[in-house]
C-alpha cells in the first residue's frame, strides 16, 4: 500500500464520528451516510487485508452480509469496506450498504417496519433536484478525459466480477442520468452496465424502462443522447431511482423523492464533456454518450455465455445485442470511493422493494385508507416478484376487499408475480409466520386468484414459453394471488393462543438493549 492510499485511508478514517451528534448529523452523499452508521455496532467493517475484484471480493462478502437469494451459505452482515484492492492501489471498494432493512431505517431516520411508510410520505412531498456551480460540484475535483491517449476505464475503476462467469467487469450500482430529447425531462435509473474496453460500456435495458425510450428517440434521429453514470451516491438517491410507474410516469424525476426523504433538493452539476448533468457529490462519474445504431455482444470479451448474478438468483443469460455507451470522461472526488452490491442480495431486495412497497401502500391507502397495514416485498422475490401485505379485515365485505386490494398491488407494480395476503396477527416480515399461516389459513383449490398471461418480469427463469407453452413470449407470466387471511365469519376457529404480557428485561437484559434486535424490528 502506497503512502498516497495510506493518506486518503486516514482522512476518510478522520471524517468518522466521534460523538453522537456528529453521528446523526444529516445526510447527503456517500460519506455522510457512512458517517452515520460508523459507530453503530454491526453495520460498518473496513479491512486492509488485499482482495482481488474479479470473483474473490464478491465471494467474500458473500458470506459476510450478502444475504438476499444468494447461494447459501450467507447471511445478513455488515456494510464493508475494502481499502486494500489488487490492481488498484489508490482504489477503495464499498458493498453491502444497504444490504439490511435495519441498517437502511438508521440511513432514514426510520424504523425498519416504517420504512414503506417514510419512503410514500416522501413521494407524496417530492422535491426538484437544483443544478449548483461546478466549483461546489466535489464529484470533479479530479477529471479524467478519454482523449487522453493513457485514459483506461478498465485500470481508473476497480469495477468488480461477481462470479468467475460473468460477462466482464460490471458497474453495479451506476446511476444512469438522461434526459427526453424531446421534452428535456430527466430520468434516472439503475442499469446493467459491463466495462467493455478502454472507453465503452454496455448497457442492458429491460422492457419499459425510460432511458431506453429516450436513446430509442435519439437513435430514430441518427443521434447520441448524453448520459451520466453516477456511482458512490447519498442512498435515497438510489433507493428513489428504483420507483417505477405508474408511481413514477414518464417526465417525474425520481431525483426529486430523494429530496422528499432528505427534505433538501439533490444537487446536480453540468458535465465536463457532455450536455448533461451528473450527481454534484457522487464519488465517480462516468460521461458519456449512447452511440445510434451501434449494438454488441454483452460477453464480447469472455464468451461465457453469461452476464451477472441477477435478483432471482439465477446467472442472467449475455445479451446477444446492447448499445454501447462511448465514454467520453470520468471525474471523481479526492479519495474516490467505488460502491458496488453482491447480486442477488439484501441489498437489491431493499433498493427495489421498499419503493415497490411504497408504490402499492399509497395506492391501495388511496383506495381504500387504512385497509392495509403493511407491504413487504419479500427477500425471496428480489424486492419485485413477492409482496406480503397485511389487511385488517372488519366484515364479511373485507373478505372480497382484501383480493381487491392485492388486485392494485398487481396493477401498481406490473413485474410482481406473486402476493401473499395475512391478516393482522400475522407478521409480514416474518417468514415463518407467513408460512404459517399459508399453511393454517389457505387452502389452494378455494384461496388462489390465478391470473394467466400478464406481463412479468424478463429476468425470471420460469417466465419463458419453454417453462410454459401457455406463455407467448419471455417474460410473460401467471401471477397468483394467495389468500392466507381467515375468512371473516369463522374467524374465531383461527384465534392464536394467547400468552401472558410479560417483560423479559429483568430475565435477560443482554438480550433487549437498544442496539439488539433482528434486521425487521
Amino acid at each position: 500500500m502506497d503512502r498516497n492510499t495510506m493518506h486518503q485511508q486516514n482522512e476518510f478514517a478522520a471524517n468518522l464520528p466521534h460523538n453522537a451528534e456528529e453521528q446523526h448529523a444529516p445526510v447527503n452523499d456517500l460519506r455522510s451516510a457512512l458517517a452515520r452508521i460508523a459507530n453503530e455496532p454491526g453495520q460498518l467493517l473496513e479491512t486492509g487485508h488485499e482482495v482481488d475484484p474479479h470473483g474473490q471480493l464478491a465471494g467474500v462478502y458473500k458470506r459476510i452480509g450478502a444475504g438476499g437469494t444468494v447461494e447459501r451459505p450467507t447471511r445478513l452482515g455488515p456494510a464493508m469496506i475494502f481499502n486494500n484492492i489488487k490492481g488498484y492501489p489508490q482504489s477503495r471498494v464499498l458493498v453491502g450498504l444497504m444490504a439490511s432493512r435495519k441498517r437502511v431505517g438508521m440511513l432514514f431516520d426510520a424504523p425498519s417496519r416504517r420504512l414503506t411508510q417514510r419512503m410514500a410520505e416522501a413521494v407524496r412531498n417530492a422535491i426538484a433536484p437544483v443544478t449548483v456551480a461546478r466549483e461546489n460540484a466535489p464529484c470533479q475535483q479530479t477529471v479524467h478525459l478519454a482523449s487522453d491517449p493513457d485514459f483506461d476505464l478498465r485500470k481508473l475503476i476497480p469495477a468488480p466480477t461477481n462470479t468467475t462467469s460473468d460477462a466482464g467487469p460490471f458497474l453495479c450500482l451506476g446511476l444512469a442520468l438522461a434526459s427526453d430529447p424531446d421534452t428535456g425531462h430527466a430520468d434516472v435509473t439503475i442499469h446493467r452496465l459491463c466495462v467493455q474496453s478502454r472507453d465503452e460500456l454496455s448497457i442492458f435495458f429491460a422492457p419499459g424502462r425510460h432511458i431506453d425510450a429516450f436513446r430509442q428517440k435519439a437513435e430514430a434521429r441518427g443521434e447520441a443522447l448524453p448520459v451520466s453514470i453516477n456511482m458512490g451516491l447519498d442512498p435515497a438517491i438510489h433507493i428513489g431511482a428504483c420507483f417505477e410507474a405508474p408511481t413514477t410516469p414518464l417526465g417525474f424525476d425520481e431525483l426529486s423523492i430523494a429530496g422528499g426523504l432528505r427534505g433538501t433538493p439533490v444537487e446536480l452539476v453540468d458535465c465536463v464533456s457532455v450536455a448533461q448533468k451528473s450527481i454534484a457529490r457522487a464519488e465517480i462519474v462516468i460521461e458519456g454518450e449512447i452511440l445510434p445504431n451501434v449494438r454488441v455482444v454483452e460477453d464480447q470479451n469472455t464468451h461465457t455465455g453469461h452476464a451477472m448474478p441477477e435478483f432471482p438468483g439465477y446467472n442472467g443469460p449475455a445479451n446477444p445485442s446492447l448499445p454501447v455507451i462511448k465514454v467520453k470522461a470520468v471525474t471523481m472526488r479526492h479519495g474516490a470511493i467505488m460502491q458496488t452490491l453482491v447480486g442477488p442480495g439484501e441489498e437489491h431486495t431493499n433498493l427495489a422493494g421498499i419503493p415497490t412497497e411504497a408504490s402499492i401502500y399509497n395506492a391501495v391507502e388511496a383506495a381504500m385508507p387504512g385497509f392495509v397495514s403493511q407491504v413487504y416485498a419479500h427477500t425471496a422475490g428480489g424486492g419485485k416478484l413477492l409482496a406480503v401485505m397485511q389487511v385488517n379485515k372488519r366484515n364479511a365485505f373485507d373478505d372480497g376487499r382484501a383480493r381487491q386490494a392485492a388486485l392494485i398491488a398487481l396493477g401498481v407494480y406490473s413485474e410482481l408475480k406473486h402476493v401473499i395476503l395475512v391478516d393482522e396477527d400475522v407478521d409480514p416480515f416474518d417468514s415463518d409466520d407467513v408460512l404459517w399461516a399459508m399453511t393454517t389459513r389457505y387452502q389452494g383449490d378455494v384461496s388462489s386468484m390465478v391470473l394467466p398471461k400478464v406481463n412479468g418480469h424478463v429476468l425470471d427463469p420460469s417466465q419463458t414459453p419453454d417453462f410454459n407453452p401457455a406463455l407467448p413470449a419471455r417474460g410473460v407470466t401467471c401471477k397468483v394471488v394467495f389468500d392466507c387471511t381467515a375468512p371473516f365469519h369463522l374467524r374465531g376457529e383461527f384465534e392464536r393462543a394467547k400468552f401472558m404480557e410479560v417483560d423479559p428485561r429483568p430475565w435477560a437484559p443482554s438480550l433487549f438493549d437498544d442496539k439488539a434486535g433482528d434486521d425487521h424490528e
